[in-house]
């Protein structure tokens, strides 16, 4: 259970508007800048900050999490607790890295954890990519392996753990969503695409991610069930913020 409290939707969705106002003051104060609004957040998971290397070195703004109102600062190590705005590609896509995230077992409430993302949408963001380090639960799944999510099974929703749970935010999206299409076949087609071309050895699956709240890692009789729902992985993390993108 969170040991925070949630705050009224009112004063939420003005929270979320302050932020979003906050980043844009950034990103045109300095006009030498020349950064557009992002189009896609790369959300960075545990031991995977060095993805935000992939940006182009210039143009780039940090931004560390205390000086946006609402965000909060992770508690756990390696996630570093910025924004990093640049761009990535031949095409110069602007995008947004997030240095850290938050986690429901660290004492947040899902309003908390899922900040960043409806920030994000806000600016304009699009396309969300999500990243974390997840425990196989498939046998034929080993160490270092790549699993792309094509499904998730949102275990703590079973016990009304869920994000979207309160007073439906309209300008987000309809009270009941539809989950069928979360992970995007045309983003995971391509990710097999680009694996290939760049000559990625290390194996790559795509399967289904159970999340679970944590902080314990699973039990024996835990994983087996996972695997009887039909889980290839499970994770303490990524379906909230898919859920509320």
């Amino acid at each position: 259970m969170s040991t925070q409290k949630e705050l009224a939707t009112e004063d939420y969705l003005s929270l979320i508007n302050a932020a979003a106002e906050t980043l844009k003051e950034k990103l045109q104060a300095d006009p030498a800048l020349n950064l557009a609004l992002p189009r896609v957040l790369i959300i960075c998971g545990s031991g995977l900050g060095g993805i935000a290397d992939i940006l182009q070195k210039e143009p780039q703004l940090e931004v560390e999490y205390g000086e946006i109102p609402g965000f909060q600062q992770s508690t756990v190590v390696g996630h570093a607790g910025k924004l990093i705005f640049g761009l990535i590609g031949e095409k110069n896509v602007p995008v947004v890295a997030m240095l850290g995230r938050l986690h429901f077992y660290e004492g947040y409430t899902f309003q908390q954890t899922t900040f960043p993302v409806r920030v994000c949408k806000k600016l304009g963001v699009s396309t969300v990519v999500v990243t974390n380090a997840a425990g196989g639960a498939n046998p034929e799944y080993k160490p270092g392996d790549l699993m792309i999510i094509n499904d998730h099974i949102n275990f703590p929703g079973f016990a009304g753990h869920h994000p979207l749970r309160g007073p439906n935010l309209d300008e987000f999206g309809p009270r009941f969503q539809p989950l069928s299409d979360a992970y995007s076949y045309k983003l995971r087609h391509l990710f097999f695409t680009k694996a290939r071309e760049i000559g990625v050895k290390r194996p790559i699956y795509e399967g289904t991610y159970m999340y679970a709240a944590g902080p314990t890692f699973e039990s024996r009789a835990e994983v087996r069930m996972a695997r009887i729902l039909g889980a290839d992985a499970v994770g303490m993390s990524t379906v909230p913020e898919v859920i509320v993108a």
